[in-house]
């Protein structure tokens, strides 16, 4: 209690200073999940793809980032293994996002796409473990999230691989792609419309909502989404009518015309997966700031939940921006360009398998990592063309630092937990 009282305000600032830049590990890395597939199959460029994601992940974080968050995250550990040791718990969240952010900066300098989550959790369990002993750890909890390595991605690759079978079967292979694309790309426009919209309501929405005492129910939801579905599937079809055949590409390549339609559907996807994402995963940064802020304005009180003050959100979303603007073009390189060859029509079937995973992930409770499922997603669409279609190297060095990164975390944060602790006790 004293040393918050004698250093509070040090360490408010410190605190904020790791935030953002664990925030921007979170743009840096973890933004090719919504932009990765628009940029890899040619939709954007990467230039238009950044500029995109600044606008709608920033208005996902600031706008749906969550008012209220669970003080630690994941139900890893509970609150009252620091009732009398709040300095702790302050020490042990610095450490945690000193050594997420530091982790992501590595993974984003090498390209790797490593999961967010998974970093801020590994250095959640590092500290608790070495501070506060291996009992103190909900070790269901991390055995659930680490089950999800394995889950999410088989579960995106499915669901994928068999929308893009549908691609081809229905578009592609047909005598005339570029009419059947007309007709039938509406369809998908509205599913995407369905599932994006589920993914912000579940997601993001829902907090802003119950701050005005509204609640919508699972089924309402759906109606919801269904509605911002015929919405899209209406501007879309729009669209679609001013795209005329281009026969002189045709010569080249068949299908030129058809990506054309595809590449219209791949923009929509895009704005709306960015949105869905900056709300979604600007809680691994702020999450951790606002248990700090919490126990510090308390006077060392640890509470459950913790509130989230604008300015939080607003330092998480700025974090996020600045990320993806200075460094994100690296992972973005790495999911849409050197996994396999994505076109349009394929980088679509990889997005809407994603986000249709993480749907069913938010209705079931699930714990999943938007960076794996992504990623699972690109393998689907990959495989259904062989698996000579995939880069099986770039794949290997992906999974092998998915398995890194719950240690790397750990081991970072308690070395930073214990620098912490001897610089202020």
């Amino acid at each position: 209690m004293e040393i918050l009282s004698q250093h509070g305000e040090l360490l408010l600032i410190l605190a904020c200073v790791f935030g953002f830049f664990m925030a921007w590990g979170v743009g840096a890395n973890d933004v090719a999940n919504a932009m990765g597939t628009s940029v890899g199959s040619k939709a954007l460029t990467v230039r238009q793809a950044i500029f995109i994601a600044m606008i709608f992940e920033f208005l996902g974080a600031y706008l749906a980032g969550g008012s209220v968050t669970d003080t630690i995250r994941k139900g890893i550990i509970a609150p009252e293994a620091f009732t009398n040791a709040p300095d702790l718990l302050v020490f042990g969240m610095m450490a945690s996002l000193l050594a997420a952010g530091t982790w992501l900066l590595l993974a984003s300098m090498m390209g790797w796409p490593v999961s967010t989550t998974h970093s801020i959790v590994g250095a959640i369990v590092g500290f608790v473990a070495a501070g506060m002993g291996m009992d103190a750890v909900n070790w269901d909890a991390v055995t659930e999230i680490v089950s999800s390595w394995v889950v999410s991605p088989i579960m995106a690759g499915i669901i994928s691989f068999g929308l893009f079978m549908s691609v081809q079967k229905l578009i592609l292979t047909q005598k005339d792609p570029f009419a059947r694309a007309k007709k039938l790309v509406p369809v998908y426009m509205f599913f995407v419309g369905l599932v994006v919209g589920m993914v912000t309501i579940l997601k993001g929405l829902k907090y802003v909502l119950k701050d005005h005492h509204v609640d919508f129910t699972f089924m309402e939801s759906i109606g919801l989404a269904c509605l911002v579905g015929l919405v899209v599937a209406a501007i879309g079809a729009l669209l679609l009518s001013r795209i005329q055949r281009d026969p002189i590409a045709e010569q080249d390549s068949r299908f030129a015309s058809v990506e054309k339609i595809f590449a219209v559907l791949m923009v929509f996807t895009a704005c709306a997966m960015a949105f869905a994402h900056g709300s979604n995963d600007v809680a691994n940064a702020v999450g951790p700031l606002a248990a700090i802020v919490s126990v510090i304005e308390s006077g060392g009180e640890v509470a459950r939940k913790a509130a989230l003050p604008g300015w939080i959100l607003l330092l998480g979303a700025g974090g996020i921006v600045f990320g993806l603007a200075t460094y994100g073009f690296r992972v973005i390189a790495t999911v849409g360009k050197k996994i396999t060859e994505l076109t349009p029509s394929r980088g679509f079937a990889a997005e809407l398998g994603a986000a249709t995973t993480v749907v069913v992930a938010s209705g079931t409770g699930l714990p999943i990592s938007t960076t794996h499922t992504l990623v699972g997603a690109i393998l689907g669409v990959g495989l259904a063309r062989g698996i000579s279609a995939l880069n099986l190297r770039t794949i290997g060095s992906i999974f092998m630092s998915w398995i890194i990164t719950l240690p790397a975390g750990a081991g970072l944060a308690i070395v930073f937990f214990f620098m912490f602790k001897g610089m202020f006790m």
